[in-house]
């Protein structure tokens, strides 16, 4: 049975601005909410400092890399773990330069890896018991939802699916804000401890007013520790941010570094392109993001792999093809491009000036097939042809993607074969 290349919904966080731990733990200081005493450092010297200052033998290090998975990951280097227990600050500055500058490859990072550039060195709390909680948007209830565990400090997906009753939830009225008696139930629920109910319901509403205040998407601690001292300290942090609310959170957005992120979506930003790197090999152009999806569907549908999602939008201008053209062919994996139109607001006129003006400039060499359909289909089916470029052009959608596929295929087996096969545009 056909099944869709790639569920949208799970590359949900890549839209979203997603900010390193130390500055994450420094928002929730400010809002009043316990923490590991630690600071951040970007030198092995700044490591050393750091440690020295916590005046504490038990310090935790953990390389700040916007991706899952840390503990278990390895650097290029050799390193085993970006989370690491030391014990003095030489051990810290050790650690510290085998980590800074150096990639670490997770399961959430690919086998590329994410550079670290800087470290987070902390107290070690002593725990007792961890929990699980966050505060998201959720398209059920439609508002905001407390998410718990008595399971924290693991792995909170496979928790859902092994133990769905582990898993509680506490719909938010963001009209009416977060209910006190109802949150304390929920810590209670939780399984805090007496003495620690009042606290964790303390904590937990001030995530939430952070939450709203920041116009966040997420705020995910994991783990939320019940210390030896009876005390509740958010021991991780990660927190995400809605890229719509950018024009009001502008001190949020200085917190970007875009070293963590795809350097083709980074680039794609810059144009307002809607762009999401995949591991396929037909590189997508598309106005609309069902078109889009249906266009990978049925990449898929005829045995193809798409490499990206890319959504140029209603009202795209040639110079916004031409980049959205530049990082399609950047990436090495693609071997042909397939672009489809229709033409509703967008004119495939303009389109079809920015695949002539792209195809001159950039000098492609893999095959790039054409589906236009709507408002000045015409027009722009006359520019492609006066342009003197060999550009396949398609009638239908399913011959549109019949053919990219097969094109796709005859490249990879030349590659694999090692054959220099070049599909030079100009006739």
């Amino acid at each position: 049975m056909f099944q869709p290349r790639v569920n949208l919904a799970a590359q949900h966080q890549k839209r979203f601005l997603s900010i390193h731990e130390y500055l994450s733990m420094g928002l929730l200081e400010k809002q009043g909410i316990k923490t590991p005493p630690g600071s951040v450092a970007k030198t092995g010297a700044e490591a050393y400092a750091a440690a020295e200052k916590l005046g504490t033998e038990d310090m935790v290090i953990k390389a700040q890399v916007l991706a899952g998975g840390r503990g278990k990951g390895t650097f290029d280097s050799g390193l085993k773990g970006g989370v690491r227990t030391v014990f003095s600050p030489r051990e810290a500055q050790m650690f510290a330069e085998k980590m800074l500058g150096h990639k670490l490859v997770t399961k959430q990072t690919g086998p590329a890896g994410k550079i670290c550039n800087s470290v987070y060195i902390c107290k070690r709390e002593y725990v007792r018991r961890e929990y699980y909680f966050a505060v998201l948007m959720d398209r059920k209830s439609q508002g905001p939802v407390m998410v718990a565990s008595s399971q924290g400090g693991v792995d909170i997906e496979s928790v859902a699916a092994e133990d769905p009753k582990a898993i509680l939830q506490l719909p938010i009225d963001i009209n009416k804000g977060a209910d006190h008696a109802a949150v304390r139930n929920l810590a209670e629920r939780m399984g805090f401890t007496p003495k620690c109910v009042d606290q964790a319901t303390d904590t937990m509403l001030k995530l939430y007013d952070l939450f709203i205040q920041k116009d966040a998407t997420m705020v995910e601690i994991n783990p939320m520790a019940e210390t030896v001292d009876s005390e509740v300290v958010c021991m991780d942090a990660k927190l995400n941010f809605d890229d719509n609310a950018e024009f009001r959170q502008k001190d949020i957005y200085k917190l970007r570094d875009i070293s963590q992120e795809d350097s083709r979506e980074v680039a794609a930003a810059k144009y307002n392109l809607n762009y999401i790197g995949l591991d396929g090999s037909i590189g997508c152009l598309v106005n609309g993001a069902g078109l889009a999806m249906s266009t990978m569907d049925i990449i898929k549908l005829h045995g193809g792999e798409p490499a990206n999602f890319l959504d140029v939008g209603g009202g795209a201008t040639a110079e916004q093809v031409t980049e959205a053209f530049k990082i399609i062919s950047s990436d090495p994996r693609v071997t042909t491009i397939f672009t489809n139109i229709f033409g509703g607001i967008m004119s495939c006129r303009v389109i079809a000036e920015g695949i002539i003006a792209a195809a001159s400039t950039l000098q492609l060499r893999i095959p790039l097939v054409v589906r236009l359909q709507g408002t000045e289909e015409e027009e722009a089916k006359k520019l492609i042809e006066k342009s003197g470029l060999h550009i396949i052009t398609a009638d239908g959608l399913d011959d549109a993607a019949t053919k990219s596929v097969q094109l796709s295929k005859m490249v990879n087996m030349a590659r694999e074969a090692k054959i220099n096969v070049s599909f030079e545009l100009p006739i």
